[in-house]
């Protein structure tokens, strides 16, 4: 049986040790900069606790591969900074910032291809439906940054809209880890399935819990300043949740509200406590709960199938009681 433990200290292994070409430094410090960031490491995470779903120890086949899925999402978080005009990650000046724009951008290139490097060490026979999976994910994932971009520029997105936006901004890539984790570990199409929508409903799940927590979150938990969606005016789940419950004049003040720029600490303060208590007003916040909630449950019903002992079943609530607890 793989512990939740022993995937613990192989995750920290694989990172600690993961190599770049050390030459051009200027291409390849940015990649041991983020990866040396840090991080939760969520979706190798995912990728081995499915993985240890249908096996019993780790083989180094799985390794590589789940290396991949941190790279890749490592080089989305480097493009998007660029295109957020985000100055820090995870409290560290982001690469754009510490480096320039173009020095991001190629950094970022060669870190997606160091990505595809690694899922090609995948066993020949699983390689094929692993590289179709990585592919189809990493262009599915463009797909919802282009939708975030898009939404920007609009006064208003529909909830179906940015439930798909999320899907396949975030989702899909957590999707992909649990499938992959138990395609690698030899499971069948449908149990691999039956992982991919686990992951998927995780995601939506995750993504939900972090639009929530970026407002209603404690900063020393949630790792970046809270606040941060409201005062760059994105349309969070909160917020299309608010547009969606509110209508006349009352949508139209708080869409007035929330597209208003500020100018110092405290306009900062009171914008952020204003549209918050406008969340609270209309129930957004408990709504925001209880979606959580709803799609943590679907991601463990789609395990039902699987057939799983009482301890695997076990590993994977634990997994996603982990992910999206702290915004119960």
């Amino acid at each position: 049986m793989i512990t939740e433990a022993l995937i613990d200290t192989t995750v920290k292994k694989m990172f600690a040790g993961i190599e770049f070409p050390a030459e051009p430094a200027g291409l390849y410090d940015p990649l041991r900069y983020m990866i040396e960031i840090g991080g939760k490491r969520i979706r190798p995470r995912l990728c081995l606790t499915a993985y240890s779903i249908f096996r019993d120890s780790i083989a180094n086949e799985v390794l590589e591969p789940a290396r991949a899925l941190e790279v890749f999402h490592t080089f989305t978080l480097l493009h998007d900074d660029i295109m957020d005009r985000s100055p820090l990650r995870r409290g560290k000046p982001t690469v754009w910032k510490k480096w320039d724009e173009d020095t991001a951008i190629l950094s970022g290139d060669v870190m997606q291809i160091d990505a595809y490097k690694r899922i090609a060490t995948a066993p020949s026979d699983k390689l094929e439906a692993v590289l179709e999976l990585f592919s189809k994910t990493a262009a599915e994932v463009c797909e919802g940054q282009q939708y975030d971009m898009e939404f920007e520029r609009v006064p208003q997105v529909s909830m179906e809209e940015y439930c798909k936006m999320i899907g396949l901004k975030t989702a899909v890539l957590l999707a992909c880890s649990a499938k992959m984790g138990a395609l690698l570990a030899g499971a069948s199409e449908k149990d691999s399935e039956a992982m991919y929508r686990y992951g998927y409903e995780l995601g939506m799940a995750f993504q939900v819990a972090d639009d929530y927590l970026d407002a209603f979150g404690d900063e020393k938990v949630f790792g970046k300043p809270i606040g941060g969606d409201i005062l760059n005016c994105k349309k969070s789940w909160l917020t299309v949740r608010t547009i969606e419950k509110l209508s006349g004049k009352e949508r139209e003040d708080f869409i007035a509200r929330f597209n208003c720029s500020t100018s110092s600490p405290e306009a900062d303060r009171v914008k952020i406590e204003t549209i918050r208590q406008d969340y609270m007003n209309c129930g957004a916040d408990t709504d925001a709960r209880a979606e959580i909630a709803l799609y943590t449950s679907k991601a463990l019903e789609a395990t039902s199938s699987l057939k799983l002992s009482a301890i695997r079943s076990e590993t994977l609530r634990r997994f996603a009681e982990k992910l999206v607890g702290r915004a119960k």
